[in-house]
Parts: C-alpha cells; sequence; structure tokens
C-alpha cells in the first residue's frame, strides 16, 4: 500500500507550487474586472448596480462551480481537472474581447469566472500530498494564490493604458493558457489516484461525496469563508472605483493602492496556515474577527462634520479618514482575513479527509458567491444611501455576526461539555470557600431541570401554575414585538405630514423592509431557546425592540433625516418579527400534547393582536404631548384653522415603558427547562420533506397576506382614498384576523384543516376581487367602505386560515412518518411526529413572514409602474387561485393526503406494512 511518506519529495514540492502558480494565474484573471471593468462601465455609460453586476458575475459562475469540480478532483485527480479548468477560463477570457454591449459582456463574463473555481481543486489536489501535521501550511501557501489579484491591481493598468482593456484580456488569456500546458508537463497523479489505480479500486459515487455536507458545522465553516474569503474578493474588485470616486486618484494609483489590500490578504494565507498549526485555528479565527470587526467600523464611519456648542461659543471640526490612513486600515483588514482564510480550511482536510474535495468545494463556493453578492450589494447601497462607506457598514455587519455566531457556538459547546461541574459551583463567587454539596443549584431558581409536563400528577400539583405563568409573560412580550414590527405601517403614511420628501415608491420600501428582516430572523431566531434559554432569550429580545422605538422617536423629529438612517431602522423593527420564532418554540416546551394548541394558539393569537394595537393606539398618541417637555416638540400639520400640532415622535417612544415592564417580567418571572433541547441536525430532516414546502405555501398565502395586507394596508388606503381619514379603522383589519385565528381553531378541528384551508382561499380570493372592484369605482361616494369592507373579508379570512393551517401540519406528519418510517413503534413515531411538525410550523412561519415584505413592496411597484396597485392585486389574485388547486389535488380531493382522515374514515395514523 502506498503511504505519504513513500511520495517523492521532487513530486510533492512541485505539486504544491505548480498548483500555487497555476491558481495565481487564475485567480489573476477572475478579478480582470476589477480594472478594466470601470474602462467597459465609461464605454457603457453603467449605473453603480450595473457594474456591481457585472464585477460580480466572473465571482459567481467561479463560486457555483466549485462544488463540481471538488466532486470531480475527488474521483478522477487534480492533475486532469486543474489544467482542463485553466484552459476553458483562458478561452473564455479571450473571446471577451469580442462583447461589444452590456449582455454580450455579462455572457462572457460568466465563462472568465470558471477561472475562479481552480481554489476547490487545488485544495483537493495538494491535501493529498502532505500528512495532517503539515496540510496548513501547504494548503496556506496554495491559497496564497489570491495575490493574483494583487498581479492584476498592479500590472493590468499599466497594459490597459498601453493597449486598452481588450489588451489586457489577450494577454491576460495567453498568459493562463500557457500556465496549463505547463502544469500538465510538471506534476504527477495524487498518491490517492496513483493507489486507486494501483488496486482497480473504483471512484467514490458523487453522492457519497455529498454526505459530509449534512453536518451544520460545514455551513458555519461556510459563512466563516463568505467574509475572509468574500469580502476579500469583493473589496479586490470594488476598491479600484472607490479609491477613484472617494480620493480622486487615477487608474494606475487606484490600482497599486488596492494592491495594497489584496496583496496581504493573500501572501500572508501562508503564514495563517503556519500559525493555526502551531497556536491552533480557534485562536487565529477569533483575532480575524476581533481586528476585522474594528477596522470594518473605522472603515465605515462617513466623513462628517461636528458642531459643539462650547462656552466660548460653536466649536467645528470635520472627521474624514485620509488616503494614508486608509491604505494602512485595508493593509491590516487584508493581513487577518489572510489569517482568517487559512485557518477556515485547516478544519477540512483534519476532520474529512475523505471528502475534501466536496467540502472544500461547498465552503469555496458559497465563499466565492460572497464575491459575488456584495459587489452587487455595494452598488445597490450606493445608490440608496449615497455614501461611498455603506459598503464597510454592510462588512461590520457581516464579521460581527459570524464573531458572535463562533462564540456563542463555542459557549454552547464548552458548557454542555462542562455542565456537571458548572452546575455544581456557587452562585457568585465569593461563596467557593464555604459552598457545599448541599448548596448546589439551590439558588439556581430559574432553571427548571425537573420538567415532567406528561405527568399529570406533576402538571396538576405545579407544572399548569408554571406553564401558565410563562404563557402570560410571553404574550403581551410577542404582543410588543408585533407592535414594534408593524409600527412603520403607520408611521410612513404619516411622514409626508410633517415635511419628509420621499416618494411613494420610497415609503413603500419603508413599509415593506421590515417584513424581510423579520422574516429572515425568524429562522435565525427558532434556533435561539436551546442554545440560551427561554428565559434570556425572551428578555435580550424584548429588550432589543428598545432600539428601533427609541430610533425611530428620534429620527421623525428632523425632517432632514437621511433615508438611509430610516431604511436602517425599518430594517431594525425586523427585530420583533422575529420574535415570534422563538416565542413559540419557547412556550411549545411547557405544555403537554392535550393544552399544546390551545396555548400555542393564545401566544400567536394574542400576539397578533400587536398589528391592532399599533394602529389603533399611535393614531391617538401623535395627536398629544404624552411625554411632555422629554417627548420633545411636535410638528405642525395643515395650515390656517386646520393646523395643528403632530407628536410622530410618540409612535416610537410610546412602547419604551412597555418594553421595559416586559422585559423585566420575563427576566424575574418566566424559566428556561434544562431538557429543551432541539439540534438544527435533528430538525433538518423536514428539507427532505416535500410537505414541509407545501405547507409553506400555503402559510404564505395565509400568515403572509395577514402581514402584509397589515403592513400595507395604511398606506393603500391613503395612497388610494386620500380624502378620506382612514387611520383611525384601519386598526380593524388586523384586529378581526388576530380574533379569528384566535377564535376558529374548533372548526378546522371539526371539518379538517384542509378544508377549511380550501374553502379559506376561496373566500380570499373573491375578497381581492371585490377590493378590485371598489378601487375601480373610487371616485364614487360608498367606494371607500365597500373597498374597507372587502379588507376585513380578507383580514377575517387569513385568520380562520392562519390557525387551519397550522392545524393540517401535525395531521400531514402523523401519516408521513408512517409511511417513512415504518419500522419505528407507535411511541417511536408519535415523537418523530411532533418534533418534525414542530420544526415545520417554525419554518413555514419564517418563510411566510416574507408576505410583509412582498404585498407592500408589490403595492409599491405596481403604483411606480401602473399608477395603481390593480397589478399587484391581480398577482394575489393568481396566488390564491393556485393555493386552491395545490389543497384540492395534494390534500382534499377523493385520493388526497387528508381526505379519509378528515372525514374520519380512516386513522390519522397509518399503519405500517406488515
Amino acid at each position: 500500500m502506498t503511504t505519504l511518506s513513500d511520495v517523492d519529495a521532487g513530486q510533492r514540492s512541485r505539486a504544491l507550487w505548480a498548483s500555487t502558480i497555476g491558481f495565481t494565474l487564475c485567480f489573476a484573471v477572475w478579478t480582470i474586472f476589477s480594472i478594466i471593468g470601470i474602462q467597459i462601465k465609461k464605454e457603457l455609460s453603467l449605473s453603480e448596480t450595473q457594474f456591481g453586476l457585472l464585477v460580480g458575475t466572473p465571482i459567481l459562475t467561479g463560486s457555483l462551480i466549485r462544488l463540481a469540480l471538488g466532486i470531480w478532483t475527488d474521483r478522477y485527480g487534480g492533475r486532469r481537472i486543474f489544467p482542463v479548468v485553466m484552459l476553458a477560463g483562458a478561452l473564455a477570457t479571450f473571446l471577451l474581447t469580442y462583447a461589444h454591449t452590456y449582455t454580450q459582456t455579462l455572457v462572457a463574463a460568466l465563462g472568465v469566472g470558471i477561472a475562479g473555481g481552480s481554489f476547490a481543486v487545488g485544495i483537493a489536489y495538494v491535501s493529498r500530498w502532505y500528512e495532517q501535521g503539515k496540510q496548513g501550511l501547504a494548503l496556506g501557501i496554495f491559497g496564497a494564490g489570491n495575490v493574483g489579484a494583487a498581479v492584476t491591481k498592479f500590472a493590468a493598468p499599466f497594459v490597459l493604458i498601453a493597449y486598452g482593456w481588450q489588451g489586457v484580456a489577450q494577454i491576460w488569456a495567453a498568459v493562463l493558457a500557457v500556465g496549463a500546458v505547463v502544469f500538465w508537463f510538471v506534476t504527477a497523479d495524487d498518491p490517492v489516484v496513483v493507489e486507486r489505480r494501483r488496486t482497480g479500486a473504483p471512484a467514490k459515487s458523487a453522492w457519497l461525496e455529498l454526505t459530509a455536507l449534512k453536518n451544520v458545522q460545514v455551513w458555519r465553516f461556510s459563512l466563516y469563508y463568505f467574509y475572509v474569503f468574500g469580502a476579500f474578493v469583493a473589496l479586490s474588485l470594488w476598491l479600484p472605483q472607490y479609491l477613484i470616486n472617494v480620493y480622486g486618484v487615477d487608474i494606475k494609483t487606484a490600482g497599486m493602492t488596492a494592491a495594497m489590500f489584496s496583496l496581504p490578504a493573500s501572501v500572508f494565507r501562508a503564514y495563517g496556515g503556519h500559525l493555526s498549526d502551531r497556536y491552533g485555528a480557534r485562536t487565529v479565527m477569533y483575532w480575524t474577527f476581533l481586528v476585522g470587526v474594528i477596522c470594518t467600523f473605522l472603515l465605515s464611519y462617513p466623513p462628517v462634520d461636528y458642531v459643539v456648542h462650547g462656552i466660548k461659543g460653536p466649536v467645528a471640526f470635520h472627521l474624514e479618514m485620509g488616503v494614508v490612513s486608509f491604505t494602512v486600515t485595508i493593509f491590516v483588514l487584508g493581513f487577518f482575513m489572510a489569517l482568517g482564510k487559512a485557518a477556515v480550511y485547516k478544519h477540512i482536510p483534519l476532520y474529512y479527509p475523505d471528502n475534501v474535495g466536496a467540502v472544500g468545494g461547498l465552503v469555496g463556493m458559497i465563499g466565492g458567491l460572497g464575491g459575488f453578492v456584495l459587489p452587487i450589494a455595494f452598488g445597490v447601497l450606493n445608490d440608496l444611501t449615497g455614501m461611498w462607506t455603506s459598503c464597510f457598514m454592510l462588512l461590520f455587519g457581516l464579521v460581527l455576526g459570524s464573531l458572535l455566531w463562533m462564540h456563542f457556538s463555542i459557549r454552547h459547546m464548552e458548557r454542555r461539555a462542562a455542565a456537571g461541574v458548572l452546575r455544581g459551583l456557587p452562585q457568585l463567587p465569593e461563596m467557593q470557600p464555604i459552598h457545599g454539596t448541599k448548596h448546589a443549584g439551590a439558588l439556581s431558581g430559574a432553571m427548571l431541570t425537573d420538567w415532567r409536563p406528561e405527568d399529570k400528577a406533576f402538571w396538576e400539583s405545579s407544572g399548569r401554575a408554571i406553564a401558565r405563568r410563562n404563557l402570560w409573560i410571553s404574550i403581551p412580550a410577542l404582543l410588543l414585538s408585533f407592535a414594534v414590527w408593524q409600527v412603520w405601517s403607520v408611521v410612513v403614511a404619516k411622514l409626508p405630514s410633517v415635511g419628509f420628501k420621499f416618494t411613494t415608491d420610497e415609503l413603500f420600501w419603508l413599509a415593506a423592509l421590515p417584513g424581510i428582516s423579520g422574516a429572515l430572523l425568524r429562522i435565525f431566531y427558532s434556533f435561539m431557546v436551546p442554545i440560551f434559554g427561554g428565559r434570556l432569550w425572551t428578555t435580550l429580545a424584548t429588550w432589543s425592540l428598545m432600539i428601533p422605538a427609541i430610533g425611530i422617536g428620534y429620527a421623525v423629529q428632523t425632517p432632514g433625516t437621511p433615508y438611509a438612517i430610516f431604511l436602517i431602522l425599518a430594517l431594525l423593527c425586523g427585530l420583533g418579527g422575529g420574535n415570534f420564532a422563538s416565542s413559540m418554540a419557547n412556550i411549545s416546551f411547557f405544555f403537554p400534547k392535550s393544552e399544546k394548541g390551545n396555548a400555542l394558539a393564545l401566544n400567536a393569537g394574542l400576539g397578533n393582536l400587536g398589528v391592532s394595537v399599533v394602529q389603533f393606539l399611535v393614531p391617538i398618541v401623535i395627536t398629544a404631548g404624552v411625554f411632555g417637555w422629554m417627548g420633545g416638540d411636535p410638528a405642525t400639520v395643515g395650515a390656517g384653522v386646520k393646523a395643528a400640532p403632530m407628536w410622530l415622535q410618540n409612535a416610537g417612544f410610546i412602547w419604551v415603558p412597555f418594553i421595559a415592564i416586559s422585559a423585566f417580567a420575563a427576566w424575574f418571572g418566566m424559566n428556561d427547562i434544562a431538557s429543551a433541547k432541539a439540534s438544527f441536525s435533528e430538525q433538518a430532516v423536514i428539507f427532505q420533506r416535500k410537505h414541509n414546502w407545501i405547507m409553506c405555501v400555503l402559510y404564505t398565502g395565509t400568515f403572509g397576506s395577514f402581514i402584509g395586507y397589515s403592513a400595507g394596508f395604511p398606506l393603500l388606503a391613503k395612497t388610494q382614498f386620500p380624502m378620506v381619514d382612514a387611520l383611525p379603522f384601519i386598526f380593524l383589519g388586523p384586529l378581526v384576523g388576530a380574533l379569528s385565528r384566535s377564535a376558529t381553531g374548533w372548526i378546522a378541528d371539526r371539518l379538517g384543516g384542509a378544508r377549511v384551508t380550501f374553502y379559506v382561499f376561496v373566500l380570499m380570493s373573491f375578497g381581492v376581487i371585490g377590493v378590485l372592484y371598489f378601487l375601480g369605482v373610487k371616485d364614487q361616494p360608498y367606494a371607500f367602505w365597500g373597498f374597507f369592507s372587502m379588507f376585513l373579508l380578507l383580514f377575517f379570512a387569513t385568520g380562520v386560515g392562519n390557525a387551519s393551517t397550522f392545524q393540517m401540519i401535525p395531521a400531514i406528519m402523523r401519516k408521513e412518518v408512517a409511511r417513512l418510517m415504518p419500522g419505528l413503534d407507535a411511541a417511536e413515531r408519535t415523537r418523530e411526529a411532533e418534533k418534525e411538525s414542530a420544526a415545520i410550523t417554525g419554518f413555514t412561519s419564517a418563510i411566510a413572514a416574507f408576505g410583509a415584505f412582498f404585498i407592500p413592496k408589490a403595492y409599491g411597484s405596481s403604483i411606480a409602474a401602473t399608477g395603481g396597485p390593480q397589478m399587484a392585486l391581480y398577482g394575489f389574485l393568481g396566488f390564491y387561485l393556485i393555493c386552491i388547486v395545490v389543497t384540492w389535488a395534494v390534500y382534499t380531493r377523493r385520493g388526497g393526503l387528508l381526505y379519509d382522515v378528515e372525514r374520519g374514515r380512516a386513522s390519522a395514523v397509518a399503519q405500517p406494512a406488515e
């Protein structure tokens, strides 16, 4: 058997250095648009967003192809795959010179991106030549091929000035093609391929190569690499034009200055591998993220002028990062990014030695996608905010999120490993000298170590009282969360009245953004309770509502507040939307199966009332100086005899005292359950269940409509019926929806969730048709009240549908688990069905919450494109018709999954085949 000790040292060295040089050439080609793209932008008169798409397109191809190339390398060997990739990239780069339109250039850029896939090939090929103790350094040396980006920054500007951008592409293509030929002749097949050929063993199936991807840590590494590599690629592409526009330098100076980032971010990767081998990858990752947080914060600070009112008069000063300070900061940022890239890949050959290509390909693909997504995001942020430093603001959020996730994951692992020791420690270190066994856990109070809700004696004696206390503390916290989430639905309608000159489309963006951030946070929040505990997380999540509440209160007082600040505050309102997932998960742990449904209905239904409360309360409190001098001065609305004061800031400030009371109540009154654990891998099975995805569609039709209509209803009513003061009545819609959800669950229990859902979508279709009719005759005196009544009908139907769709999920999974896992006994089937039902419930709620973004945005886009919301409403009608067909075809027709169950002709749990 061939071992690494038998490998020829010369072959090993040639494999490493040929791969490193080849990767350097590929990377130089992959980032070629960072220089030639500036000239192409001028020639084709591209916008910032179009330029971001252009420079990001090769990154997209190079990222997506990495997974496939990694698998092929594991199967066929890097010596065969690497030259093919290089030649394909060279051909596409040469053909780029024949592109004359933006579309042709984008198509050519897709082919150029093939060169970026070489990373996955090289990682798998090089790792097979080295033992574990030296892989970190070897892969670090190979990864230093990122220096190709710096080569392009240094050399391409001079070639561009001399021969044009077409000359750059032709020369880079020729060098890459020569490199492919040289690579083939100087390298040999790696030891794994040689051994496989000697023994005649077949290559592993591509499907088996993918089995390692089910591990959650692979995806966490992918996020880390999204920052250390994706952000590196993005900045390599973005910095030249950033420097030209911000500091006014020429293209040669911009390229050389940008290379001060690309160079250390590349060549020090080898040093990062050495540090990871010597001190550990975790230590290197911590330093990478900590320094990244500091550097991106400094870089994100925009130029500002301050005026301080001092004792002797105003003192004015200006803050702005100069070009020298900028260069030093990006050098430091690039240096630590290089260390981080090596640290991430230190793990892969050690933990996944047989799947380096597949795992390395996936991590590289996600990281590479950062190089595609981020430049586009940079361009969009420039267009939206008008601030060049907005790109570093985005990176600050990304690196901070990566640091927190890594730290909390490590702490969770350490706490689990030392759980017994930690439970035995005193509450305060001062008590350690007199702490004994009898004192262990005596003061822990909030942690329920013995929790048996299914034990009737335990439940009756103490369990019910504890569970109900947690429920009644949770409900107002969730109500406040919904109130803060939807506060924009009222505030945006009043912004023009107090002097803000935003367009209708910009106002609909503000109404829509809390929906998308809340939906994204729901996915994240659904995993938080098992990690932090329900008591701590509810407290933290409730306190977080202070940020948007106070921010809104201050922002609306100054008409000069930039639109970008409102965009950020709108996104932060999504913190309230995310709380639903963690709140429902937390309460579900407290109640037995017989009372779980009612408890969750109360928590969700009364929590949904927050939407109605905000739309009822805010129009009242903004008309009075509720907080006196502390609340600030009012704005004057109207003119002449109709002039009236308006305290729009109260829309945010009014929630502050209630948030504080609720957060304190959660901390001092709620409990954590020690046994409340549900890992991601245990719940991830739902992604293989087709009914999970079907229910996402149906719940989007019900809850997505409820929350989307709630967000867009006030502004829609104001824009379509400007002569009617609709705000005093708007709260009735969400109120009807929330109450119908709480009060009609028995209908689904009696008739069957699928049948009720079918008729709900029929009713919603008629509701949309009614809205369209009254919008068509909106000049008539009765039109508004017809429009309003149709929306009340829609809200009522969504509430009934919210309850009925959730009723369907456990019934579906009881049948599906019995069919898919016939070997389980009855008790195990029940446990599996409950676990999957809970996971599907949380996931569908997250997906459906995107309705809070898409419905208001659809209104805004429709009005901007056609002058009215009718186009959006026709789209909603089409979606409801699809939901009717899906519900009937899959669940309610004769032979459908729930047909027999809902008509009592079969048990809800099918018996396994004998």
